[in-house]
């Protein structure tokens, strides 16, 4: 069931820390088949470098396990309620990668300043809220869905694939796990810039919005002149 899905979540999955976007066990990646309603996620607290493809597990979009021996990471939730709520995306990749993580810490949105950010993110990079003592208590994963989405109204998550949460580290997702981890690595990528950038310049300005527009719609717009036409 679900080879060639648990397949790419598996070289995903190890290639979070082959890109340096976790260490240890920091990091997860789910995958999802649309047509089944079923998700492939990596097992809880499982090295990277262990993975086979016989240790992914498989969920629904009740996050009830279908398969698998082992447990699905303690991040499953979250994946769901975010594959739940946004029917666009088919990868989620959660990493604590060093950049993108000082600016969750600092609760600070990571600023558009350049066009490498705006090649891939359209603006910048949304913080979540800090998550009350209640929501922690209740169901820490499930809120932490729940403040992503709420930050999210309005927002379109394939122009924006990604978010920080408060205290904690960010979420990037995309069209399947591959771009996702493409995402995740392009988000390290521009916060390790704009930290560079803010202490060269504290008062470095953004983007201008007709730059901003015109670098992530070459890339992504309906008019995309990026790359190469499909065969």
């Amino acid at each position: 069931m679900l080879e060639s899905l648990k397949e790419e979540v598996l070289a995903a999955n190890v290639d979070i820390e082959r890109q340096e976007l976790a260490k240890l066990t920091w990091g997860n990646v789910s995958g999802i088949d649309r047509e089944r309603g079923l998700i492939v996620i990596k097992p809880s607290g499982v090295p990277y470098s262990k993975l086979k493809i016989a240790d992914m597990v498989v969920i629904d979009l009740e996050n009830r396990k279908v398969e698998g021996a082992l447990r699905p990471s303690v991040d499953a939730i979250t994946h769901v309620l975010l594959y739940r709520a946004f029917p666009q995306i088919g990868g989620i990749v959660h990493t604590h990668s060093p950049c993108a993580v000082a600016f969750s810490q600092a609760l600070r949105e990571i600023p558009c300043l350049g066009s490498t950010h705006a090649d891939h993110f359209l603006g910048p990079i949304p913080l979540a809220r800090v998550l009350t003592p209640e929501e922690i208590r209740e169901d820490y994963e499930g809120n932490t869905a729940k403040v992503i989405l709420e930050r999210f109204a309005g927002l379109d998550p394939l122009d924006m694939p990604a978010v920080l949460v408060a205290h904690h580290a960010p979420f990037i997702w995309g069209r399947s796990a591959r771009e996702a981890l493409k995402n995740a690595v392009a988000l390290e990528s521009v916060a390790d810039m704009a930290l560079k950038t803010l202490a060269l310049n504290p008062a470095a300005p953004l983007i201008p919005e007709h730059m901003l527009k015109e670098h992530h719609d070459r890339k992504h717009g309906p008019g995309a002149r990026y790359g190469q036409e499909s065969p």
